[in-house]
């Protein structure tokens, strides 16, 4: 099988890596991809948020499965113009994909569907962005309708941030604050059946103790030890299936990968947000513990076969990962720093490096080019065993400027 992915960042770096372990797959290719993507597949220039470009490319690399990573060229349609060509795609229809796209959309969805969420206003001017924020309370949660690249969302006590960020957005949600831990739920979906995968956890705070602002996520581990047992059931029992159930019957089937950013609450699990694709970092862990081979998963939701596809087989042991960002992030991240270190960092092969943000520099070597710019992922037999394997393996680094938070999995592994 030739597969074809699309993207360019750690997410797809990490689905990369598990395809090229796959003995079914027996070319792999990516675009745009990146200077640590071009070490498992070949990597091609191409305008990713132009479906007619890469339906080109597919046809040209007689790809037998495109695999669409990043939110922005699923909400642009891109699968849908694969799909229109005829050729296997994993990722939602740019109509499906606003669940993501529009809050506001996947708050409907969700009340059609009976799944558990935070009560919400959508608020498209400044007075009705203060009736809402002045309904709820604090601490303020305001969040940006459309795409924002997972730094939509100001969870705030100060009325006067919370305003001003509803007032640099066109429409936004604001919402009551859900009490309790987070987790991230992916699914994968043919529209019809549900397979949920291993939970997993990210830390969205820029600085250790979930301080400082927020950001794309600055690490994850799996599993979770302290989630409550039936977790996985009950989500998929009164989340996926019946938001799946929901868009289908609208016409707006949903296939691909569907996640679900969940809180624990006090009365019971809720609904923070939907995503439309594998999260990042979430999708460096699940992955890394994944046994089943990934081609055949991802092609069954492109087909409509996934009730055909056996049980997925899981590592019994962890996977944790540390992102290492640029100096200036999230604010303002310096990038054209050369990155050294990568080789000792996988040299034992207890952790490996997924690229994010790095391009190759004119004599070979791995310059930074984002903000966050490498996810540091190692496994281990349990918790305690991965962070250890993944922070020696950050150690072995060298940007300049870089930073990393030091607490990835700290509370868990030592409960």
């Amino acid at each position: 099988m030739k597969v074809l992915v699309i993207g360019g960042g750690a997410r797809e770096h990490a689905l990369c890596r598990s395809l090229s372990q796959d003995p079914a797959v027996t070319e792999l290719h990516c675009a745009p991809g990146n200077a640590g993507i071009a070490r498992v597949a070949t990597v091609h220039p191409v305008d990713q948020l132009d479906g007619a470009q890469v339906t080109d490319l597919a046809r040209r690399l007689g790809a037998a499965l495109v695999v669409v990573g990043p939110e922005a060229p699923l909400v642009a349609g891109v699968a849908d113009a694969v799909r229109a060509a005829g050729i296997p795609v994993f990722g939602p229809s740019g109509a499906a994909a606003q669940l993501e796209g529009s809050k506001a959309f996947a708050k409907d969805v969700m009340a059609a569907a009976g799944v558990p969420t935070a009560r919400s206003y959508v608020c498209t001017t400044a007075a009705e962005a203060a009736e809402a924020l002045d309904a709820f309370g604090a601490p303020y949660v305001v969040k940006d309708d459309g795409l924002a690249a997972g730094k939509g969302v100001v969870v705030t006590s100060d009325r006067e941030a919370a305003l001003a960020h509803a007032a640099s957005c066109e429409r936004v949600v604001i919402e009551e604050y859900l009490d309790g831990p987070e987790v991230s739920l992916f699914a994968i979906t043919d529209g019809t059946t549900v397979l949920p995968l291993q939970p997993a956890q990210d830390f969205k705070r820029a600085l250790d103790g979930d301080e400082g602002p927020n950001t794309g996520g600055m690490g994850a581990y799996s599993p979770l030890p302290w989630a409550p047992a039936g977790l996985v059931e009950e989500v998929l029992e009164t989340v996926l299936q019946p938001t799946v159930d929901e868009l289908r019957h609208r016409g707006t089937e949903f296939s691909g990968l569907l996640y679900a950013g969940l809180a624990l609450t006090s009365r019971g699990t809720r609904v923070i947000e939907f995503n439309a694709r594998f999260g990042d970092p979430e999708t460096q862990v699940v992955l890394a513990r994944l046994r089943t081979p990934l081609a055949g998963v991802l092609l069954a939701s492109a087909n409509g076969t996934l009730d055909q596809l056996e049980p997925l087989r899981w590592d019994d042991g962890a996977a944790v990962t540390v992102v290492v960002a640029s100096e200036g992030y999230p604010a303002a991240p310096r990038t054209g720093d050369p990155i050294e270190g990568l080789a000792e960092a996988e040299a034992d092969g207890s952790a490996f490096v997924l690229h994010a943000g790095t391009k190759a520099g004119e004599d070979g070597q791995v310059l930074s080019a984002g903000g966050r710019v490498l996810s540091v992922t190692a496994t281990g037999a349990d918790l305690a065993e991965a962070r250890e394997r993944a922070y020696a393996a950050v150690d072995r680094i060298s940007l300049k400027g870089g930073q990393h938070r030091t607490d990835i999995a700290l509370k868990a592994a030592t409960a």
